[in-house]
C-alpha cells in the first residue's frame, strides 16, 4: 500500500475516519489502525508503512507498548557520521532490551524531523527497578493518615476534591526485587510502573548506554547528553499523557496533565492549595518538594505581609504626630537654619525645609514600630525553617524518601565523571573496582575554581565601586540644578531632593549592571563547576547552588549593604571631609539626608526587588506566550488536528536539569531581600507575597503547557538550599539589628527622649542633632562657587549633621559627650535585640521537633510491619519449597506459580 505525505495526506485521513467504524475513533483513543491501512508490528527497531494514527496517543502502532521515551533527529550534511552513531547507539540500546519504533519524516509535519520511539519492557523494568532500588507497593497501608489541616469546615474554600489531592491509596513500599516478584501488588505488569518511573529507567539507561561499534573501548562516546549536544540527536523526552485541554480519549491513557492545569495551573484557583501528590506522581519527588516548599512559603509569607502591613499603617496613623518633620517643615525652624554644603563646589548652602518631603516619606518606615517589626522578622524566619523541617519530614515519609540520600550516593553518579576519570581504585564497602578523580588534578580544579571565583567576585565589587563613583559624581550636578534658585525647575526641587534624584538613578543603574553581570555568571558558574567533576548528581547541584548564591550574594546585595552601612559613617565633618580615593578625587563621600538613610535604604531595595520580580515575571510568563502566539501565526497552534504526540512535545521548551535550580535561586535572592534588609521596608514581604501568588501558578502553567515533561527524579529535600537559608536566616537578625542602630534614627531618637530632653518631648530634636560651623573656618576648596548669591554676609555659621562642640569651645569641632552616648545605646541595642531573638530562635527551634511525633508513630510501624510481612513471605516461600521437593509428580509450569502465589497471598 502506498505512503500518503503531505497535504494529500491529511485530506486521504479526513474522508477515511469519516467513514470509520466510529467505536474504533475516539471511544478506543486510536490506538488500532484504521481498518483500511495494513500495519505490521515487530518487535525491536521497526519502521511500517502505516496511514495516520490518532494524535493523541502514547502507544506504539501496536496500540499495546506505551512510549516511554522518544528522541529526535534530522538529516543534515554531517548525516553519515551522525547515522553511524545512531546506529550504534540504537543497537546498544536493543541489546539493553529496550524495544524501538521509527516514525518515518515524511509522517512529520515539517517533512524533516525523524522521531524514535522507546518501550521498556517488563523484563527490562524490572532489572533496573531492583538496580536502582525504586520502592513499590506490596500491600495497602492500614496505617490511618493523619489530619494535615485543622478546623477542616473553615478550610474547604481552599480544598481540591480528593480524587485530585490522592490519586492512589496509600500502600506499603519495599525496594524492588525481581527475584520475589509475588511478594509486591502486580497485578498488571503493562501498569505496575507508573510512567514516572519508567522514563526514569530509561533515561538512566540512554545516559549509560556507548555508542561506539563492538570490540572499540572509547569511554567518552557515551550517554544521551553527548549525542545531543554533538548533533546527532536534537531532542530527549518523556511524552505527556494527554492534551492539557480536554481529557484523554483513551481510558487506558492517563489524564493527569488535563487535571494538573484544571486544578493547578489556572491562576483563576491561586487560592486553593496544590495538589502535591499528583505533582509528584507525574513529575516526580524533585519537583514535588520545590513546589511543596514554594507553597508553604508563600504561606508563611502571609503572616509577614500582615504585619509588615501593620508597621506600615502605624507610620500612617502616626503621621500627624512626627514632631521632627514639622520642625523641618516650619519656615520659622526649618526654614531659618542653613547647612553646610553637601560636595564641593558645586553645592551651594542650603535650607533645611527643603527636606521636608523627604522626611514625612522617611517616617512612614523610620518608626517605633520599625523595632518591633525587626524583631518579628527574626521570629519568623526561624518558625518559617522550623515548620518546613516538619512540613519536609512528613513529605519524606508519605512519599517514601526517608532512605533515599544514601542510594542517591551510591547510585546515581554522573555519567560525565564515568567518562572523564580514567583511574579506578577498589570501594572497601562494595569491593569493586570504581572511577576516581586523583587527588592532584582534584586540587589543581579547585585552585582554578578559586582563582575564578575571586576574579568575579572582584568584578562585582568593581561594578559596585564604580557606581558609588557615579553617585559621588553627579550629585554636584543634581544638588547644582535642583538647588539653583536661577532655573527654572522649582517645581521639581520641591518634590525631589538631591539624594532622591542621585539614589533612584544609582539604582536603576546598578539594576541594569547587575542583570548583565547575571548573563556572564550563570555560564561561568556552570563552566566552573563542570570543570570539577562532582562525582554525584547531589554533588553537581549543591557546588553549583553555592557558587551561583555567591555571585547572586554579592552582585544583589551589596549596593544594598552599601547604602545601610557605609553611606554616611564616614564623612568627616567640615574642613576635614573624607574623600573616596583621596583629596586628589575630588569626590567627597555621601552625606545621609537630615532624616536618615533608611529612606535611601528603603528606595534601593524597592528598585532592585521589584525589578528583578518584574523581570523574572517577564521572562517566565511574557516570553512563552510571544512563542506561542508566533507559533499560532505559523499554523502550529493546532496540535489536535495536525501533529501526533510527540510532535506536539517536541514544539514545547526543554526543561534542563538546572531547570529548577533558577527556580530556586530566584525564591532564595528574594528571600534575603525580605529578610535581610526589611527594617527599611516593612512592605516587603507583601510585594514577595503577591509574586509568589504569581509565581506558583506561572511556574504550573509553564510546566503543564510550555514544557516536555521532565525526567522524573527523587530529591529527599531542598538540598543545599536549606543551608544557606539558615545562614541568611542568622545573617539577617545581625544585619537588622546594625539597621536599626546605625542606618534609622530611632536610637538617637530615643536618647533624645529620654535623656535630654526635660519634658520627654521630641521638640528641639532636630536643632540637638546638628552641629555648627563657622563658614569662615570652611577651607576653599570646600566653598560653593555661589554662595555671595544666597546670603550675602548676613550668614555667619552653618549646620551639619554630627554631635561635636561648636566653634569658640575649647573642644571646639570634636565629639560630645552625647555622640558617644549614643554610640553606646546602638552597641547596647544591637547587643540586646542580637541576643533576644536568638534566644528566642533557640527556644522555639529547641520547642518546634523537626519530624512530627504522629510521623515517628507511622514511620516506626511500617518499618514494623513491613519485616513482619517480609518475614512471613520468606517462610512461607521457604516452606513451598520443602513441599514441593517432597512431590512425586512434577508440577505443571503455570499451576505452582498460581498456588504459590496463592498461598502467598493468603499469608499476607
Amino acid at each position: 500500500m502506498r505512503r500518503i505525505t503531505g497535504e494529500a495526506q491529511e485530506e486521504t485521513l479526513i474522508e477515511l475516519h469519516g467513514v470509520a467504524d466510529p467505536q474504533t475513533g475516539d471511544e478506543n483513543g486510536g490506538n488500532s489502525v484504521n481498518s483500511l491501512s495494513e500495519s505490521t508490528t515487530l518487535p525491536g527497531h521497526t519502521e511500517t508503512k502505516k496511514l495516520q494514527q490518532n494524535t493523541d496517543t502514547v502507544f506504539f502502532r501496536d496500540g499495546v507498548r506505551r512510549v516511554d521515551f522518544v528522541l529526535s533527529y534530522v538529516d543534515d550534511k554531517d548525516g553519515e557520521k551522525k547515522q553511524e552513531r545512531r546506529r550504534a547507539f540504537e543497537a546498544n540500546l536493543e541489546k539493553d532490551g529496550l524495544e524501538l519504533e521509527t516514525e518515518d519524516k515524511s509522517d512529520s509535519k515539517d517533512q524533516k524531523t525523524y522521531f524514535l520511539k522507546i518501550h521498556a519492557p517488563w523484563k527490562v523494568l524490572a532489572t533496573y527497578a531492583d538496580v536502582l532500588k525504586i520502592k513499590v507497593p506490596f500491600k495497602t497501608s492500614d496505617v490511618p493518615h493523619g489530619q494535615d489541616v485543622p478546623l477542616e469546615c473553615l478550610s474547604h474554600p481552599f480544598r481540591l476534591p480528593e480524587h485530585v489531592m490522592r490519586p492512589e491509596p496509600d500502600y506499603f513500599t519495599y525496594p524492588f526485587d525481581k527475584t520475589k516478584t509475588d511478594f509486591f501488588l502486580i497485578n498488571d505488569k503493562d501498569t505496575f510502573f507508573p510512567p514516572s518511573t519508567r522514563n526514569r529507567i530509561v533515561y538512566y539507561i540512554l545516559a549509560r548506554c556507548p555508542y561506539y561499534k563492538e570490540g572499540l573501548k572509547e569511554r567518552d562516546k557515551t550517554g544521551i547528553k553527548r549525542l545531543l549536544s554533538n548533533g546527532t540527536y536534537t531532542a530527549a523526552f518523556p511524552l505527556h499523557d494527554c492534551r492539557y485541554w480536554k481529557r484523554a480519549r483513551n481510558a487506558e491513557c492517563e489524564s493527569e496533565r488535563f487535571n494538573l492545569y484544571q486544578h493547578w495551573a489556572r491562576f483563576l484557583i491561586f487560592y486553593k492549595e496544590q495538589p502535591l501528590n499528583l505533582i509528584r506522581k507525574y513529575y516526580g519527588e524533585k519537583i514535588g518538594i520545590y513546589f511543596a516548599w514554594l507553597g508553604f512559603y508563600t504561606e508563611m509569607l502571609f503572616f509577614a505581609a500582615v504585619m509588615g502591613v501593620i508597621c506600615f499603617t502605624y507610620g500612617l496613623l502616626s503621621y500627624d504626630n512626627n514632631v521632627s518633620s514639622k520642625e523641618i517643615c516650619d519656615a520659622n525652624i526649618g526654614g531659618s537654619i542653613v547647612m553646610c554644603p553637601l560636595c564641593d563646589k558645586k553645592c551651594p548652602f542650603w535650607k533645611l525645609n527643603s527636606t521636608c518631603l523627604s522626611s514625612w516619606q522617611s517616617h512612614l518606615f523610620d518608626n517605633e514600630g520599625t523595632i518591633f517589626f525587626a524583631i518579628f522578622m527574626g521570629i519568623w524566619v526561624t518558625l518559617f525553617l522550623e515548620f518546613w523541617k516538619r512540613r519536609q519530614a512528613r513529605l519524606e515519609y508519605e512519599w517514601d524518601l526517608v532512605d533515599f540520600e544514601e542510594e542517591q550516593q551510591q547510585l546515581q553518579i554522573r555519567p560525565e565523571f564515568e567518562i572523564q576519570c580514567t583511574s579506578k581504585r577498589l570501594n572497601k564497602i562494595s569491593q569493586e573496582m570504581e572511577p576516581y578523580l586523583p587527588v592532584t588534578s582534584k586540587c589543581a580544579r579547585f585552585c582554578l575554581s578559586t582563582a575564578t571565583v575571586i576574579f568575579w567576585i572582584s568584578l562585582i565589587v568593581a561594578c559596585i565601586i564604580g557606581v558609588i563613583a557615579y553617585r559621588l559624581a553627579v550629585y554636584a550636578a543634581f544638588a547644582s540644578i535642583i538647588k539653583d534658585p536661577m532655573r527654572k525647575i522649582q517645581l521639581v526641587g520641591k518634590f525631589i531632593t538631591p539624594q532622591l534624584a542621585t539614589s533612584v538613578t544609582a539604582s536603576c543603574i546598578n539594576f541594569v549592571i547587575i542583570m548583565i553581570l547575571n548573563f556572564f555568571y550563570e555560564r561561568v558558574a556552570i563552566w566552573i563547576t563542570d570543570m570539577e567533576i562532582p562525582k554525584t548528581h547531589l554533588e553537581y547541584e549543591n557546588r553549583l547552588t553555592m557558587k551561583m548564591f555567591l555571585f547572586q550574594f554579592v552582585n544583589y546585595y551589596s549596593s544594598c549593604f552599601y547604602v545601610a552601612f557605609f553611606k554616611g559613617k564616614f564623612v568627616g565633618s567640615p574642613g576635614d571631609y573624607t574623600y573616596m580615593f583621596g583629596p586628589w578625587s575630588k569626590l567627597r563621600n555621601e552625606e545621609c539626608d537630615p532624616g536618615g538613610c533608611l529612606i535611601e535604604l528603603t528606595t534601593q531595595l524597592v528598585i532592585v526587588m521589584s525589578g528583578k520580580q518584574l523581570w523574572g515575571n517577564i521572562q517566565e510568563a511574557l516570553l512563552p506566550l510571544i512563542r506561542n502566539w508566533w507559533s499560532s501565526r505559523k499554523g502550529r497552534h493546532h496540535p489536535e488536528n495536525r501533529y501526533s504526540r510527540w510532535e506536539q512535545d517536541h514544539a514545547l521548551l526543554n526543561f534542563t536539569q538546572l531547570g529548577l535550580f533558577y527556580e530556586y535561586l530566584e525564591m532564595v535572592v528574594q528571600f534575603g531581600f525580605i529578610t535581610l534588609f526589611v527594617a527599611s521596608f516593612p512592605l516587603a514581604p507583601l510585594l514577595a507575597l503577591f509574586n509568589n501568588i504569581l509565581e506558583i501558578r506561572v511556574d504550573a502553567w509553564k510546566f503543564t503547557t510550555q514544557y516536555k515533561r521532565p525526567v522524573a527524579s527523587k530529591a529527599r529535600n531542598i538540598g543545599a538550599w536549606q543551608e544557606i537559608l539558615n545562614a541568611v536566616a542568622i545573617l539577617s537578625v545581625v544585619t537588622n539589628a546594625f539597621i536599626m542602630a546605625f542606618t534609622s534614627d530611632m536610637i538617637p531618637r530615643m536618647v533624645f527622649l529620654y535623656s535630654y530632653d526635660e519634658h520627654k518631648s521630641m521638640r528641639g530634636y532636630v536643632n540637638n542633632s546638628l552641629s555648627v560651623y563657622n563658614i569662615s573656618h570652611i577651607p576653599e576648596r570646600n566653598m560653593p562657587e555661589e554662595r555671595d548669591d544666597w546670603f550675602g554676609n548676613s550668614t555667619t555659621t552653618c549646620r551639619y549633621r554630627d554631635y561635636r562642640y561648636p566653634p569658640g569651645h575649647q573642644k571646639q569641632y570634636t565629639h560630645t559627650m552625647q555622640f558617644w552616648h549614643i554610640l553606646a545605646a546602638k552597641m547596647a541595642f544591637i547587643i540586646i535585640m542580637e541576643h533576644v531573638v536568638f534566644v528566642v530562635k533557640f527556644l522555639v527551634a529547641w520547642m518546634i521537633p523537626d519530624v512530627p511525633t504522629g510521623v515517628k508513630a507511622r514511620f516506626k510501624r511500617e518499618r514494623y510491619l513491613i519485616q513482619e510481612y517480609l518475614h512471613n513471605y520468606e517462610v512461607e516461600r521457604l516452606k513451598l519449597q520443602l513441599s514441593a521437593s517432597f512431590l512425586t509428580e512434577p508440577q505443571s509450569e503455570m499451576s505452582l506459580p498460581t498456588d504459590k502465589h496463592e498461598t502467598l497471598s493468603e499469608c499476607l
